[in-house]
Parts: structure tokens; sequence; C-alpha cells
């Protein structure tokens, strides 16, 4: 068997295989002895019928086809193993099928030609000091003071009220009936589900429909208060959303919360610390953590950004619909996590539009990689065996049980090269550290300038549209 290569655009390949006499041969003897196996023919069991009748009531270009189709797929997969092509998939046949019908003769040579998806060449231009801008993310230090606040109300003790007005943050046991007013009037509506009591809520914003809450605030226990609460337009009930409610709310019960001492019994209470000032230490040193990965985040994503736009590469169709296909399982994944029913959102139509609207990502993420992986070859970078066992360890608790190691080790292997080569990009790049929200500031801003300027040009036409108009004879 003759096999011709040629490089052909898009990171194809083109294979010109010329098929043997004997190979023709044996294909088609081959497809008569499958269909004489299968074939049900009145008057002859199967496996009996004779060559002649056979050929007659299936019809030579049956046959043939059949011989040649399986010519086709066994010479390919021969090809691929024997000239040792990183075949990607996306094999396509160039050559007629039909007139690869018509001329195939067994027994003759027969050639045919295929492209098939192989892995891109890479150009990458000099990526060494690179230039970038990005944000820093600091330690606050009011977030270890907020997180143990948090915990103090975990902690607190719920003490009785009977005195005084409900206050915020404090803790009410009401009785509440709701119902819907009705838009073209009429007496209101009972509100499904709207209901309850000795209902327990927290007097603080954003637990309950807004307007509830703050509608409680002055009452006393005992106290009967009728409130109008609409709800908001996106609210997830779509029959309720963007409708007046009324609701009649008795306070039965107030309870105020007694915070616990900020002190080493507290730390021992909430951490396995033993004074409040490990505590804080371990704290400070988790927000310090947290503030420095997400700093380095923001580093990689600019030189990820950087480094896409110098490399040269053209991306493989096989490779896109993978990555297309990642891209929809993560956020098919996300939804799903929000408890929303991804198999009514995404229908054959909503899928193939996501699939277009999402290919410039899906392109942008695969010239990253190929750049990312590029570098990481020039510069002999490298994962071991036990660092990518070391990674696997960090996320144990997070796998499911059923995880396939050789997919994850393969996974964990690229992202974690990937990420070593972001690491050896940044320690020689020209990086310009921003305030946090500098650069969302800037694309806004200049988002607004570019509106502007639009809106600017499109009166301008306007104003030459009828100038021209009164300038024109009657």
């Amino acid at each position: 068997m003759k096999v011709t290569q040629e490089k052909l655009p898009a990171s194809k390949l083109g294979l010109e295989i010329e098929v043997t006499p004997d190979m023709s041969q044996k294909a088609y003897e081959q497809v008569i002895q499958q269909f004489s196996r299968q074939a049900s023919i009145p008057g002859f069991r199967k496996g009996k019928v004779p060559r002649s009748v056979l050929v007659q009531r299936m019809g030579t270009s049956r046959i043939k086809a059949a011989a040649v189709e399986d010519l086709i797929q066994n010479c390919l997969e021969k090809v691929v193993k024997d000239e040792e092509i990183p075949a990607l998939g996306n094999f396509q046949l160039i050559s007629s099928f039909e007139e690869l019908v018509s001329q195939y003769q067994p027994g003759e040579t027969l050639v045919f030609s295929v492209s098939v998806d192989v892995p891109p060449e890479v150009t990458l231009n000099d990526y060494t000091g690179l230039t970038i801008r990005a944000e820093e993310i600091k330690y606050d230090p009011a977030e270890v003071d907020q997180f143990l606040e948090e915990r103090r109300k975990e902690q607190a003790t719920l003490i009785p009220v009977e005195e005084r007005a409900a206050q915020a943050e404090d803790i009410a046991i009401v009785d509440y009936v709701g119902k819907i007013i009705n838009e073209e009037g009429g007496e209101p509506q009972p509100l499904p589900g709207g209901e309850a009591e000795n209902f327990q809520i927290e007097l603080s914003e954003g637990r309950f429909i807004k307007g509830f809450v703050e509608g409680i605030i002055g009452l006393k226990v005992g106290e009967t208060k009728e409130l109008n609460v609409p709800f908001p337009e996106d609210y997830p009930n779509e029959e309720l959303a963007g409708k007046e409610a009324i609701f009649t709310i008795t306070v039965k019960e107030l309870k105020e919360k007694e915070l616990p001492e900020l002190d080493d019994d507290f730390a021992q209470a909430v951490s396995e610390y033993q004074t409040l000032a490990e505590l804080r230490e371990s704290l400070e040193k988790q927000y310090q953590e947290k503030a420095d990965r997400e700093t380095k985040a923001n580093k990689h994503e600019a030189l990820g950004n950087a480094i896409e736009k110098i490399v040269e590469v053209e991306i493989p169709e096989t490779l896109i619909d993978r990555e297309l296909d990642n891209i929809l399982q993560q956020s098919m994944m996300q939804l799903a996590n929000y408890g929303i029913d991804v198999k009514k959102l995404y229908t054959k139509e909503t899928v193939a539009a996501l699939r277009k609207q999402s290919q410039p990502e899906a392109i942008e993420n695969l010239r990253k990689s190929f750049a990312l992986k590029e570098v990481a070859a020039r510069e002999s970078l490298s994962v071991t065996p036990e660092e990518i066992q070391a990674r696997i360890e960090e996320l144990k608790d997070r796998l499911p049980p059923d995880v396939d190691l050789d997919r994850l080790n393969s996974a964990l292997e690229s992202e974690m090269l990937k990420e070593k080569a972001l690491d050896w990009l940044a320690e020689r790049a020209q990086i310009e550290l921003l305030p946090a929200g500098t650069l969302e500031a800037e694309a806004t801003a200049a988002a607004a300038a570019a509106e502007a300027e639009l809106a600017e040009g499109e009166e301008s036409v306007s104003e030459v549209v009828e100038v021209e108009a009164t300038d024109s004879p009657e």
C-alpha cells in the first residue's frame, strides 16, 4: 500500500492511499462472505446462497460500495498506525465516494484521498519580557474582623425582649397572612403559600422580600400591621414577579442577640486554637494567601491574554468541537448546581446557538493553551508524577468515587504544565500592578466613550441629511 502525505490548511493532513490489487480483491471477497452469512433468500439456507444468486439479488453496486467503504476504513486505520500519524479525528473523504465505487474493480488498484485533523504547528514570537497590567488584590484586615463578627452572631444567645419595639438584627416570631392585590380591582386574592404561624425571621436586610423586614421593625410584641410589599420583577416565581401583595403581620415574640466576648473561650468554641491571638494569626494568614492567589490569577490571566496575541496557530476543527463540548458541559454543571433543569434549558436549538456563540471563546482558549505548551516545550518545563499525585491529594475530597484516574492524571498534567509556563513568564515579565477595580472601570469608561462617539456620529449624519433635505430644490 502506497501512501503520499500532503500538508493542508487548517492543520489538516492530506493522505493519498493506493490500495494494492490483493487488498482490493480480499475486501470484495470478505463482503461477499458477510452478505452470504446474513442474506435471507427464499429457497436457500443462510450461508449456503450461491455466489451468482447473491450477486444478482444484492446487486453489484451495493456489494462494491460496501467493499469500498471497508477498504477506506481498514486502510485508514492501518496507515495511521504504520505511518505514526498523530491523528486527532475528523477524517474526511476528499475523493467522490460514488466515483470510487464506479472505478472499483476487485483485484485492481484503487486510489483514494482523505484528510485528517492533526496537531497544529505553533509559531511563537518573542515571549520573554512581556509587558502586562494586572490588578493587585490586597489583604484587608477588616475581613478578619468581619469573619469573627459573623462567628459571634452564630454563637449568640437569644434574650427575650418585652418592653421595647423591634430593632434591626433582632429575631422576631410572627404570624402572617399574604394576599395578592388584584390589578383590575376587587378583593385581594389569597397568596399561595403566603401564610405562616410562629415564623422566625432575623430582622436583617435581604432576609425576605424587600419591605417585609422593614415593616416589622418598630413593632412591639402583640402589635399587628398591614404592609404593602411589591414582589421584585426578577422574582423566581414568575406568577408573582412584579405584583403587589398585602401582608398582615402580628409580632408574637422578640429576641435580641447577646454576643459572646471576643476572648480565648470564644476562640476555643469556634476553632481548634486555644487563644484568640492564635485564631487571628491563622485568619490573617488565610486571607493574605487568598489575596496572593487572586493577584497571581490576575497576572496569569493577563499573561495568557498577552501571549495569545503573539502566537500563530491554525486550530483544527476537531479541537474546537472538543473545547465547545467542555465549555457547554461546564456551563451545564454550574446551572445544575443552581437547581436549574438543564434538560429543559438545553434543547437542540439552544445548544446549536450556544456553540456558535461560544466559538470565539473556544478558539481563544485553545490559542492560549498551544502558546503555553510551546513555552513549556522550549524551556524544558515538565510536571513530575509526584507533583500530580500531590495535586490529586489536594482535590480528593471533591473528586467523585468513580473518577477515571488516567484521564484525571492527563488533565492535571496539562493544566499544571500551563501553570508552570505562566509562572515562568511572570518571572520575566514587566508587570504593572493596579488597584482592584481599575481595569473594569477603564473598560466601562471606554465602552461609554465609544457609545458616545457612535451617538455623535449618528447625530452628525442626521444633521447632514437634514441640511441636504433643506437645500434640495422643490
